[in-house]
This record gives structure tokens, sequence and C-alpha cells, in this order.
């Protein structure tokens, strides 16, 4: 399977989000990223504790990985579809597309 499809773009989550779609972000940055910007509503498991917790997270609406510039959570993302998560999808471009396109008031770094 390419990366591609299972891709989601910041606009398509802003409109998820201004429709009040059911959905789940998971952000999987560090700490001190955390602490300059994060998503509204967004659950926080670094990346490397994730698969620690599986059991905890939803298989039913869409389960869309946050990270930086959307590398690490495509990995995140090809991990969780490995494991049973059809429902995960990769935020494209990261929080910092997100600052880019949809909220150009966020801090980024």
């Amino acid at each position: 399977m390419q990366q591609e499809e299972c891709d989601i773009d910041v606009r398509q989550l802003a409109e998820m989000r201004h429709k009040g779609t059911p959905h789940t972000l998971l952000d999987i940055r560090e700490p001190e990223e955390l602490s300059v910007c994060v998503i509204d509503g967004s659950v926080t498991i670094a990346m490397q504790d994730v698969p620690n917790e599986l059991s905890g997270l939803p298989r039913e609406d869409p389960l869309i990985v946050v990270c930086h510039h959307g590398m690490r959570s495509a990995m995140v993302t090809a991990f969780l579809r490995k494991n049973g998560f059809d429902n995960a999808w990769n935020l494209a471009g990261g929080i910092d597309a997100w600052a880019r396109h949809v909220d150009p008031d966020m801090p980024r770094y």
C-alpha cells in the first residue's frame, strides 16, 4: 500500500472539525514540541509509547495521527494499520501544514 492512500489533508481535517464529524486526533510529538502548539482536543501519546497504548485507541471513527511535518505520523499510521487500525490516517504535512493553511495564528517551530 502506498502511503498517500493513508493521508488526509489539513483542509479535509478542518472540514471534519467544522462539521463535527467524529474523529480522534493522535498527536505523537514529544512534550517539548507539544509545549509550542497543539490542535485543540488532541490525544497526546509520544511516538515510542504508541505500541503500549493500542488498547486505548479507537477503532471506529477516523484516527488521525499528527506530528510536526507528517513523517513520524506516517510511520505510526503504517504501524497502526498493520495492527488492525483500518481507521488510521496520517495528517499530511503535520501540524506545520495545519498552522500554515488552517490556523495561521498557531505558533510554528
